[in-house]
């Protein structure tokens, strides 16, 4: 006769293998989804102004401020095995002294259940847009692009791009 230790041991590991195996039926039901999706950006007051970034050094630096709107559906990426989004939004352009400057100009948090409907109009960015340079000021090809990360119940943590981006450029004179 089995003891209640063994019996309970027994009862135990197989629920955690039926979970195991759950979990894994999980991420496979998901894995091959195609989270893309369309994104309109545009922009709409654009300054650049020449500063010392207190923060790092006193260097003068060029700051970059604009204006964009914001329209994407993201209501198709939520399925069973998305817990939230996490949205950002960068702008990507070149300068002499570096090939490829990325700086994160907006970002938010949209868990499953809140609108993922996201229409936004004559929005700031949320974080500063410096330059360690002066490299803003006249630049003709920044190029603004949204991307997520889903984070999953189960499974493989994906960064997406979505499909669309805008490009513009800065005025050739500081904006006092």
């Amino acid at each position: 006769m089995h003891s209640l230790l063994s019996r309970g041991n027994s009862v135990l590991a197989y629920t955690l293998s039926v979970l195991v195996t759950l979990t894994f039926a999980c991420f496979l039901s998901t894995i091959l989804v195609d989270y893309r999706t369309g994104t309109e950006m545009q922009t709409l007051k654009i300054e650049v102004k020449n500063l010392p970034e207190y923060g790092v050094s006193k260097k003068i630096n060029d700051l970059g401020h604009i204006t964009f709107n914001l329209d994407t559906d993201l209501t198709s990426l939520f399925n069973w095995n998305v817990k939230q989004l996490f949205v950002y939004m960068t702008a990507e352009y070149e300068t002499p002294t570096n090939a490829l400057n990325q700086v994160v100009l907006w970002d938010k948090i949209i868990l499953r259940g809140e609108n993922s409907n996201l229409r936004l109009k004559n929005m700031r960015t949320k974080y500063y847009f410096w330059d360690d340079g002066n490299g803003l000021r006249g630049n003709k090809n920044v190029t603004l692009t949204l991307s997520y990360n889903i984070i999953p119940n189960v499974g493989r943590l994906p960064i997406v791009g979505a499909i669309g981006s805008h490009t513009f450029s800065f005025p050739s004179q500081y904006t006092r």
